[in-house]
């Protein structure tokens, strides 16, 4: 968890660089080694016709910085810093280590990753290295220290970004090394590694700690909870080597904000412990153009994001202005879309609206990945799209700093992710982030604000807590979410939580095993539904009906009561959703995966109950978010529908964008944005909504 220190510290580097910015951080990933040096003035130049403040330098440019062993040429980079200096445009730099050129990697073969099934990753794409290797580490570094003392003293010099979007998992030699090394400073004994392992299953016991090695890929199955340790090693590994870059940056620039990007739903690393080394958290996000309900998966990693730092405003790192070349179908956004998922990103807490990359890269794997400035030149809907949300963004300064608050809670644990997804389980084609999403949705639906929380934050101040398949609770989680309950607090578990212990084994005595007590209930057998489309008819305790699918269980109450039970199938007549009263509390389990009506009504009942409600009544598709701070109330109103919405927006304010009072009734276009300064004045002249 981030510390009190820890988060005033950070936001003190970051206020002044959104006073020098001039408010809201908006550009993005800019290449200039890639043209030539007569394109760069046009760059700029269209850079301040965009609006643009900010941009990253350097995140590929180890080759062209260090051209051969110990042969640094920072000339081409100090003289764009210059540039754009001299254009008041501030410089995210970043260091370069997430591409080792290829004489490194002539010297060093052994850097490239090795895979699970012993074939070595190939040079010539990115985060081709080990970060295990004591020469990758030695040189990575060495060039933060270069970067450090060269621009530690440059005007244009903002923010740092460190690697990018770390990831690469090896199964190498020198993984292998710091793998026992870690797990010798985890354990300290063979016994207690044994024991938590349980390696007397299949005869796997260690009696030297020289036999122990990375999980690579075995003849059938792995051990389940060597594989969960290897998961947090290779997190622990590359955040070590993030702490080490950020530590030399920070003795350069102690005042400058450092950051690294996220990736929407990453596994390889626990963005948790990550988050509270960071500044900010700062997110990579690609929605698929052709999913309807892409925002909403978007407003979910939103949400997360804003959580990791316990509410403190974080970055968008890079989006798409439309194409984005990773998707098998490369179709491009359309029009509006690009300024509505920007508004929708600040109104879930972000200060910053970037873009990968400014412009189209004419070669290379990224080519047909979308610019601020594409192929076609600056006369295309796409670059007038970017400056027109350039200059709206201008007159919203203020936003930035301010907050969003929520008082229901989603656990989102890498842990839980990690353990659930190793496979050999009653369902091993089960997706946790989709299990979250899923119980995410009905709270974006019906506007109610959700933080994301670990299993051991603390969770007095939210009104209600979910458990979306939180498989992996230690005693200490468990405890904590016994004492929410007890105190008053509302929770709603869904199936396969409380499942496992911190070592992945087993916890006895019925399913949900660290969860029994308080749900006053427990299961004896899990059925998951093997068939396609097989379903389940349940009946509720109040005469109605719903199903479930996917997965039920053989449930048994203790303490609490039926709220539905199975009404066909082979657990007909046993219950399948239960609640119980637990202290001042109360504490439903739904044992099977009900249909998406059930659980709309489900946890619309729980939230009301809870005393949780929407800002506004608004259309379905309409989306309600607020933030709030330095004196200030922002209300904002997204329509994500491609059909215009009507909104009553009540005493309103002033609208952020046009500067025109809005109140009553606005009628919202399609992908339409409203921005409301809230103010208490409610008589003022009606006008309709962009």
């Amino acid at each position: 968890m981030t510390s009190e220190h820890s988060a005033s510290t950070s936001q003190h580097r970051f206020k002044p660089l959104h006073a020098r910015l001039g408010g809201i951080a908006y550009g993005g990933d800019y290449n200039p080694e890639q043209w030539p040096r007569e394109v760069w003035n046009d760059d700029v130049r269209l850079m301040k016709e965009a609006g643009v403040n900010l941009v990253t330098l350097a995140v590929f440019s180890w080759s062209r910085l260090e051209t051969a062993d110990g042969v640094y040429d920072f000339g081409w980079l100090d003289d764009i810093m210059d540039l754009l200096h001299a254009n008041g445009i501030g410089v995210d730099l970043a260091t370069p280590d997430a591409v080792p050129p290829a004489w490194l990697i002539a010297q060093h073969p052994d850097i490239l990753p090795v895979l699970a099934d012993g074939s070595t990753f190939g040079f010539g794409s990115r985060q081709h290295f080990d970060v295990s290797h004591p020469a990758y580490r030695e040189k990575s570094l060495a060039m933060a220290e270069k970067m450090g003392e060269r621009y530690a003293g440059h005007p244009g010099l903002c923010m740092w970004h460190v690697n990018n979007e770390y990831g690469p998992v090896s199964y190498g030699p020198h993984a292998d090394r710091a793998f026992r090394t870690w797990l010798q400073e985890k354990y300290c004994n063979l016994e207690d590694l044994n024991r938590a392992w349980s390696t007397d299953v299949w005869g796997q016991v260690y009696s030297d700690w020289s036999q122990v090695n990375a999980p690579a890929q075995p003849r059938t199955w792995s051990n389940p909870s060597r594989r969960l340790d290897y998961h947090r090693f290779t997190s622990d590994s590359m955040l070590a080597h993030f702490k080490a870059e950020r530590d030399i940056l920070r003795r350069h620039t102690p005042d400058l904000p450092i950051v690294t990007n996220f990736m929407r739903f990453y596994k390889n690393n626990d963005y948790w412990a990550w988050a509270a080394e960071e500044d900010a958290a700062a997110l990579d996000i690609y929605p698929d153009p052709r999913e309807e309900d892409a925002h909403v998966a978007a407003a979910l990693n939103f949400d997360l994001m804003r959580s990791l730092r316990r509410g403190q405003p974080w970055l968008v790192m890079e989006q798409a202005t439309g194409a984005v070349s990773q998707w098998s179908v490369n179709v491009s956004k359309l029009p509006g879309k690009m300024r509505l998922g920007s508004y929708q990103a600040i109104a879930q807490g972000a200060d910053s609206i970037l873009f990968f990359q400014w412009r189209q890269a004419k070669g290379g794997t990224e080519r047909f990945h979308s610019g601020m400035v594409n192929h076609a030149g600056p006369n295309t809907r796409v670059f007038r799209e970017v400056c027109e949300l350039g200059r709206e963004l201008k007159g919203l300064a203020a936003i930035t700093g301010t907050r969003a608050t929520a008082k229901v809670a989603l656990v989102f644990d890498w842990d839980c992710w990690w353990a659930l997804e190793l496979g050999n389980s009653p369902r091993s084609d089960l997706s946790y982030p989709q299990e979250v999403l899923r119980l995410y949705r009905p709270f974006f639906d019906a506007n109610i604000p959700v933080d994301f929380v670990d299993t051991k934050a603390d969770l007095s101040q939210y009104s209600l807590v979910v458990l979306p398949a939180t498989y992996l609770l230690t005693d200490r989680a468990a405890q904590n979410v016994e004492d929410y309950v007890a105190g008053g607090g509302r929770l709603v578990v869904s199936y396969l939580s409380g499942i496992v212990d911190q070592d992945n084994t087993i916890r006895l005595g019925g399913y949900p095993g660290a969860l029994r007590n308080v749900l006053g209930a427990w299961s004896e057998e899990m059925h998951p539904l093997a068939g396609e489309g097989e379903a389940v008819k349940l009946t509720t305790a109040d005469g109605g009906t719903a199903s479930a699918d996917y997965w039920t269980e053989h449930l048994h109450t203790t303490t609490a009561e039926v709220v539905a039970s199975y009404a066909s199938g082979r657990l007909a007549g046993m219950p399948a959703v239960t609640r119980n009263t637990f202290g001042r509390g109360t504490a439903t389990y739904l044992s099977a995966r009900v249909d998406d009506a059930f659980l709309e009504e489900l946890l619309s009942a729980e939230r009301a109950a809870a005393g949780i409600r929407p800002e506004l009544d608004v259309p379905l598709g309409v989306q309600v978010r607020r933030r709030t701070g330095n004196g200030r109330s922002f209300l904002f109103v997204l329509n994500h529908n491609d059909a215009p919405a009507s909104v009553n927006v009540g005493s309103g304010g002033t609208d952020g964008i046009t500067g025109a009072r809005v109140t009553g009734t606005v009628e919202l276009a399609a992908n339409g944005v409203l921005v409301l300064q809230e103010t208490s004045t409610d008589n003022e002249t009606l006008t309709t909504g962009r």
